[in-house]
């Protein structure tokens, strides 16, 4: 199995893999240019992103800066916006429904690391898929953990940590970030 593999199914691997390292590359030369890109020629930032991310929905915009480790782990659907300084480390794959906003400076991170300090300290990572359901709004400074799944219709209040998974139609926050309101669903 190649380091590419195991990182995507979350086993330990390696980072410093040719492999990795050359597609890591890719993903930071894209972000670069992204990042630079006028805001008055959103065409070409579209198609920027649609070349960075694994797959996008016709309507899509990313405020910059916006960083993420591979980009080709990023799957977003229709009316994505990512507000600014967003950072999506997408070792594993995530992926977010339609409709789904991310204020200011919210974080989303599939890496992690072994608690076992002789394998972090080999430089051995592991990642956790996370997933994010339709008409979901994260707010700012909000962080969510590996290995996370969001329902339909999440509201991550600011500054949240979200270590673990929550169904529909709820306000999370805190940290760690715990249900603190149901949302009643008009049909």
């Amino acid at each position: 199995m190649s380091e590419r593999e195991k990182m995507l199914v979350g086993e330990l691997y390696d980072p410093t893999d040719g492999e990795l390292m050359e597609l890591r590359l890719n993903a930071r030369l894209l972000t670069e240019k992204l990042n630079t890109t006028s805001v008055s020629n959103n065409g070409q930032r579209i198609e920027l992103l649609k070349k960075l991310l694994g797959s996008t929905g016709k309507n899509i915009f990313v405020e910059s800066v916006f960083n993420c480790d591979y980009g080709c782990n990023i799957h977003v659907g229709e009316n994505f916006y990512a507000n600014f300084g967003c950072v999506i480390l997408d070792v594993a794959e995530v992926h977010i429904g339609n409709n789904c906003m991310l204020a200011p400076q919210v974080g989303i991170y599939t890496a992690t690391h072994p608690l076992d300090p002789f394998e972090r300290n080999c430089g051995l990572e592991l990642a956790k898929p996370i997933n994010i359901g339709d008409n979901c709004w994260i707010g700012g400074r909000a962080v969510i953990n590996p290995g996370v799944t969001l329902g339909d219709n999440v509201v991550v209040a600011s500054g949240a940590v979200v270590t673990k998974s929550f169904g529909n139609n709820v306000v999370v926050g805190g940290n760690p970030a715990k249900v603190i309101k149901e949302i009643l669903v008009q049909d």
